[in-house]
């Protein structure tokens, strides 16, 4: 009996691998565009920050050159420079990155609720007068009654001659600065 080309294989010593263990996954190309292109506006997101935020995200100091020479740069260029950040995130682990951005967006989010939350105080204030400020002074009981008072007061002459709300303004900015001092 003479042995077929394809069985000398068999006996060759150490030559056990099984198929079953060696399985390809076979990755379409439009997968991997959809993940190169999902990379790139992850790149966008870190773009768009501010340098103060930037700072906040574990980047490795390639990946934070490059955002902040995308940060500089102005039309056709940063669409090039937004293309080297997707590929250097392919070349890195991001899960950490998309952590701590969804950390920064959902402080940015309650920062914003905030400030809605502040400006309907300043509405009303402006709106009711005098007996609104006891609802502002249960919330911060450092408020000056006297200064809330006279900048109602100017908020409302501004707003009968359709002037611009300087004063309302600083009502927003008082109430802003109560929150904080009470914060800390």
């Amino acid at each position: 009996m003479t042995k077929q080309p394809d069985d000398w294989l068999d006996d060759v010593p150490g030559n056990d691998i099984e198929d079953e263990d060696d399985e390809i996954i076979w990755v379409s190309k439009s997968e991997i565009k959809r993940d190169a292109e999902e990379l790139k506006q992850l790149g966008a997101e870190m773009v768009d920050l501010g340098k103060n935020s930037l700072d906040k995200l574990p980047l490795d100091q390639d990946l934070r050159d490059a955002i902040e020479l995308a940060q500089r740069i102005k039309k056709e260029g940063r669409r090039r420079q937004l293309q080297l950040i997707g590929k250097l995130l392919r070349q890195r682990d991001v899960d950490p990155i998309r952590q701590a951005l969804d950390k920064l967006k959902n402080r940015h989010n309650q920062q914003v609720a905030f400030f809605h939350k502040l400006e309907q105080i300043r509405d009303r204030l402006i709106e009711e007068g005098d007996d609104a400020v006891p609802e502002v002074l249960n919330l911060w009981p450092d408020a000056d009654r006297q200064q809330l008072r006279s900048l109602i007061r100017n908020a409302q002459k501004e707003k009968e001659g359709n002037k611009p709300p300087k004063s309302a303004r600083l009502i927003f900015q008082y109430l802003r600065e109560l929150a904080e001092t009470s914060e800390q």
